[in-house]
């Protein structure tokens, strides 16, 4: 199955200003697949979200390369990346990060128009509204929502722009066990019915079986590999 991205020997150092710097990551190797759900298993400080950023060109290595769609994004100057952040990819944070002064689809116009989608926003914007289950509320303020239901928007403004990849970085940290599992089920659904490729970070070991493959982290380090 061809991978959309690849990294190899991604180190990652920050600077302390004590006497030994603090490597975040230790050389890591890691291949990300189509169409698949990848989890980034891990404690707080394993690395992982240190690796989501790099991969999602937030960041930028210390060392090692890493590849988009075959592209080195060390090769990129910051305009280019940006541009590949607004166009190719999609983002879920745990904040979620709805803009409060926007309804639920204006929130996901929003989105498209940041990406330059031309043409008619309406009917893709209903459409990934009602594949979240949130078509009746497009019009409510994110004030409006649960906790829940906006995280579901949030993934409609993710999705809309037909992004090659979704980066979701603890998506389900702020959500009640059965409301993260309701998210969990809605990313399985974007990538079995929608091919979408997903790549999460979690600690929650009850969500592990959800993702087609799972990189656990240690200490900056990836210490397992396993497909469900």
């Amino acid at each position: 199955m061809e991978n959309i991205i690849v990294g190899k020997k991604i180190t990652r150092c920050f600077k302390t200003g004590a006497s030994e710097d603090f490597y975040a990551l230790k050389g890591v190797d890691i291949e990300i697949k189509k169409g698949k759900l990848t989890i980034l298993k891990g404690r707080s400080g394993s690395g992982k979200t240190t690796l989501l950023n790099i991969l999602s060109a937030l960041d930028d290595a210390t060392d090692g390369e890493v590849f988009f769609d075959g592209e080195s994004l060390g090769n990129m100057n910051e305009k280019e990346k940006e541009l590949i952040r607004r166009k190719d990819m999609g983002f879920v944070f745990q904040s979620v990060a709805l803009i409060p002064i926007m309804n639920a689809y204006e929130n996901v116009d929003f989105a498209m128009r940041l990406a330059q989608i031309e043409g008619e926003h309406n009917q893709r914007i209903e459409k990934v509204l009602s594949l979240v289950g949130m078509k009746e509320r497009m019009l409510h303020m994110p004030g409006q929502m649960s906790g829940g239901e906006q995280q579901r928007v949030a993934i409609a403004r993710a999705v809309a722009h037909y992004p090659k990849i979704i980066f979701a970085d603890e998506p389900t940290g702020a959500l009640d066990t059965e409301t993260g599992l309701r998210v969990m089920k809605l990313f399985r659904k974007l990538v079995d019915k929608e091919g979408i490729t997903i790549v999460m970070t979690t600690h929650d070991p009850n969500l592990m079986e959800m993702g087609n493959i799972v990189y656990e982290m240690e200490d900056g380090e990836i210490v397992d590999r396993y497909e469900n």
